[in-house]
């Protein structure tokens, strides 16, 4: 069943989208890259099956998988996501604490539910950034997604001054507050609910601690025990060294999530993660195995998504306006007749 929505009418035609979109690409990519100190890397699209470095994202979606004639005994997978890649990269280039990695990923999750926000394609400017065993804390945490956030805001105003007709929506700082105090605070919404309250109160919130159990015995999300280290106690009774970033997005009028990141695991996280989540049996992955001998330098990162980004700033209904996917004939038909047009 389609939602109804509103028939509304684009600020951008669908040349001036395409132009405005390398326009914002750009920008973004080179105010986060001198924000966070970041350098531009190649990525793969396509991985060996069985190594632990693709990432099955909260624990149940499955990759494309197949077989390339060239390698007939190598299973191979197409990406998700990089964040095990991602570290492993940055032990691979020997960057330095303080240095980091960014690289535009394009990956499929065949899995994806379509919606205006989800597309089983994904785009996004992954990065990782080498950090110190005294960073692995709350305080440098906020700092990183500060550092984050003042990107947006850049890449905000210069949208503007391109484009006048749009006006600011994001305020101009952004709000941290965790998970357990937004379950504490709205007991009787649903995690959803909540992003939706909370980001329309402040604009902009970093929710932090996604992929603990809360209160309630829920976690306000899930997340892989292999990536983020969500399990970490921090403040009082408060966990976590990851989160998102949820803006209040104006045209969709509902909150919006524009990147996840957090602090990666160390080995006592790994193994507390995995013990809690039942996936015992992957420490014998490759990857798993090198971060459990220390091989593995100890990291902060994250993916933002590139067509998020864009819908929110160039104030699209639909993501289809702002990435080239496929989407049934007749949502195609559906969002047409209420003035959406897709790429």
């Amino acid at each position: 069943m389609l939602k109804t929505i509103k028939t509304y009418q684009s600020i951008f035609d669908r040349i001036t989208t395409e132009k405005a979109l390398c326009e914002l690409k750009d920008f973004f990519k080179k105010s986060l890259s001198q924000n966070l100190n970041l350098m531009e890397v190649s990525a793969p699209m396509v991985v060996t099956s069985g190594t632990g470095i693709n990432d099955d994202l909260n624990g149940v979606e499955k990759p494309v998988s197949f077989l390339a004639k060239s390698l007939p005994d190598r299973k191979l997978e197409i990406i998700q996501s990089l964040a095990k890649w991602k570290r492993s990269k940055l032990n691979e280039l020997g960057v330095s604490v303080g240095q980091g990695i960014i690289t535009d990923m394009k990956a499929l999750r065949p899995d994806e539910i379509v919606s205006p926000i989800h597309s089983i394609f994904v785009d996004q400017w992954d990065w990782e950034k080498r950090i110190s065993e005294k960073e692995r804390n709350l305080d440098y945490l906020k700092s990183v997604v500060t550092q984050i956030y003042k990107s947006i805001k850049e890449t905000e105003e210069y949208i503007i001054r391109l484009y006048p007709t749009i006006r600011a929506s994001l305020p101009e700082k952004i709000t941290f507050i965790h998970s357990e105090e937004l379950q504490y605070r709205y007991p009787k919404l649903t995690p959803n609910e909540r992003e939706s309250v909370v980001s329309k109160d402040y604009g902009a919130v970093f929710i932090i601690g996604i992929g603990h159990e809360l209160a309630d015995g829920v976690p306000h999300d899930l997340r892989a025990p292999d990536d983020d280290d969500w399990s970490t106690q921090t403040e009082g009774r408060y966990r976590g060294l990851n989160g998102d970033i949820i803006v209040w997005n104006p045209v969709l009028e509902n909150a919006f999530e524009i990147l996840s990141m957090g602090i990666r695991v160390d080995k006592k996280a790994l193994l507390h993660q995995l013990e809690v989540t039942k996936t015992e049996d992957r420490m014998n992955l490759s990857f798993h195995s090198k971060l459990l001998n220390n091989e593995l330098p100890l990291s902060i990162g994250g993916g933002i998504g590139q067509s998020r980004l864009a819908m929110l700033l160039l104030r699209k209904q639909h993501i289809g306006e702002v990435q080239a996917s496929i989407w049934p004939e007749e949502l195609i038909e559906f969002y047409k007749n209420k003035g959406v047009e897709f790429l």
